[in-house]
């Protein structure tokens, strides 16, 4: 495994399922911009997450994936640009225990001005991969995606005490 500096941390917001604060039921997902042009994101699974006892449900394992290859685009453009999802798939190779953090690491691979194309992988805590995704997005400005009111739904970057400097991948 290789030390990789973070250079910034994304934004989450209040209620959205993958990066709500407030969502109880949600994932609470944290994003890290990397030194490599690449984004990472951690999150904690829950019981309230599993599939089969003890595993993260294959659902959320793709929600987590999707979402975080279509916010890696925010690296080469703004926070108003999103990827709006045209086609994902996914390969499941090892299930994804409950009882330690999960790391999601994403690129872009290929861009011009209307769409990209991005991969990654959810990494296990030695390192090795749990599952890898590709796909194809729509790059959108936020306010042509949605009704977005910045200050209603909390979107700011939330700064903790356990945000890594550096990360080992």
């Amino acid at each position: 495994m290789k030390e990789i500096k973070v250079t910034r941390k994304q934004p989450n917001s209040k209620m959205c399922f993958v990066c709500g604060l407030g969502n109880n039921s949600g994932l609470k997902s944290q994003f890290y911009e990397l030194e490599t042009g690449e984004l990472l994101a951690i999150f904690r699974p829950t019981t309230d997450h599993q599939g089969y006892p003890g595993r993260l449900h294959g659902g959320l394992a793709a929600t987590i994936l999707d979402e975080t290859i279509g916010r890696a685009i925010v690296l080469k453009h703004s926070d108003n640009i999103w990827g709006v999802t045209l086609e994902f798939s996914m390969r499941l190779r090892k299930p994804i225990p409950l009882d330690s953090d999960v790391r999601v690491r994403t690129r872009v691979t290929k861009e011009n001005k209307r769409f990209f194309e991005g991969s990654g992988e959810i990494l296990l805590a030695d390192g090795s991969v749990a599952v890898e995704g590709e796909g194809r997005y729509m790059k959108m400005d936020i306010e042509k995606i949605t009704d977005f009111d910045i200050d209603a739904q909390e979107w700011r970057v939330n700064l903790m005490k356990d945000d890594p400097e550096t990360v080992k991948l």
